[in-house]
């Protein structure tokens, strides 16, 4: 028999159909009561399949009694209780690498956009108002300093890209980078001080909820901008329209939020904001790479009973 798989979310339909092809893979979205088939059949499935927005909650690994690994679409690990899982002994398996390079692309390019107004400059091509006159003047990147919050795999792709710019770097997070020669900020205040820019790269989760507050805000100041790539739930997002409207900092560029897909219409309305679809890692490339990285996660612990690349416990 083929092993048992069950799906708890949508992915690439290449994918899933790869996923139907090997295994018994099992969509729970087609259940007309998912609830009422976990119950009556969640203790015939050994290995779930989710993304990094379903995740895995310790209610639904409850309802799967068998389980043993779990492996996800995404880097991002803040929506699977990991805590439940070790309790569980199930082990867990993301998607990283193959997402950094876009990710820092992505970055460089909010930053970019957000300082020189692309943008903003393109709406203002748009509607006619070039023939009313020149548009405003707009900030240099070039030799600016950039504060990056979290040096993981796409912190130190952004400091790469960064240092092609010219930019003096900074970084804060929990502790020192053994191997990184970038000068370290103990305080995310001092670095927001200190930053004409201020790129989120951290991790999501409770460690960092709303890290970015009103206090970091102001110590970026009135022209300083915030580029965000890393979950919506680090930056206190009402205290950030707040900063945007009233001028506490110059501009923001944002691929996460809050409450995906629901932007703030307040956001939305403000000029001074550069706003993308959670889009970072949305190349062909890079989602085919993330989605053979799934599949090979899934293989290998059939196979061999271990994940390609598990989460550290």
């Amino acid at each position: 028999m083929k092993p048992r798989i069950l799906q708890s979310a949508r992915l690439m339909p290449a994918l899933e159909a790869r996923l139907r092809s090997e295994f018994e893979a099992h969509p729970l979205w087609n259940e007309p009561d998912p609830a009422a088939f976990l119950e009556a059949r969640g203790g015939e499935f050994e290995i779930l399949v989710t993304n990094a927005t379903a995740g895995a909650s310790a209610s639904m690994m409850d309802a799967l009694p068998a389980l043993k690994a779990i492996c996800s679409l995404g880097v991002g690990c803040d929506a699977i209780d990991l805590q439940a899982a070790r309790e569980r002994g199930v082990v867990v398996a993301n998607t990283p690498d193959v997402l950094t390079d876009c990710v820092a692309d992505i970055a460089m390019g909010l930053l970019i956009d957000v300082a020189r107004g692309l943008s903003a400059a393109d709406r203002h091509v748009r509607r006619g108002k070039w023939l009313e006159g020149p548009f405003p003047l707009t900030t240099r990147v070039t030799g600016k300093r950039l504060g990056i919050l979290g040096l993981g795999r796409i912190g130190q792709a952004v400091a790469r890209r960064a240092r092609g710019f010219e930019m003096q770097l900074r970084y804060h997070s929990r502790r020192p980078v053994a191997s990184s020669n970038l000068v370290y900020e103990p305080s995310l205040v001092q670095l927001a001080q200190w930053a004409d820019f201020l790129v989120v790269a951290c991790s999501g989760g409770a460690a960092t909820q709303g890290l970015v507050s009103e206090a970091v805000l102001r110590a970026l100041g009135p022209q300083g901008f915030l580029v965000n790539v890393a979950r919506g739930s680090v930056v206190d997002e009402a205290a950030l329209v707040r900063a945007l409207q009233q001028g506490t900092i110059a501009g923001a560029g944002l691929d996460v939020y809050a409450d995906e897909p629901n932007v703030p219409p307040a956001l939305i309305a403000l000029e001074n904001a550069v706003l993308l679809p959670h889009m970072a890692s949305g190349t062909r490339e890079t989602r085919q790479a993330m989605a053979d990285l799934v599949f090979e996660n899934v293989q290998s612990f059939v196979e061999h009973g271990r994940l390609k690349t598990p989460v550290p416990a």
